[in-house]
């Protein structure tokens, strides 16, 4: 997972964890250690890899805007 997780550093990012809560969202910065490294609007979370079910870039649009995420 963590191999495949680098190809997503420096994009927009969507994390789903085993969390029933709201999906992470923000710009991967690092994958190391079996954590990722998300940052958003200045603020950086670690995330540990091991809680991480899906990792999707973040959907555009036609007009270039972020779709919302909806589960």
């Amino acid at each position: 997972m963590e191999e495949m997780a680098k190809t997503f550093v420096g994009k927009d990012c969507v994390v789903f964890t085993i969390r029933e809560e709201s999906p992470l969202t923000g710009t991967l910065r690092e994958v190391r250690d079996g954590a990722l490294l998300l940052e958003k609007d200045g603020n950086r979370s670690l995330v540990n890899l091991e809680f991480v079910v899906r990792l999707q870039e973040h959907p555009v649009g036609k007009s270039g805007k972020k779709k919302l995420i909806v589960e």
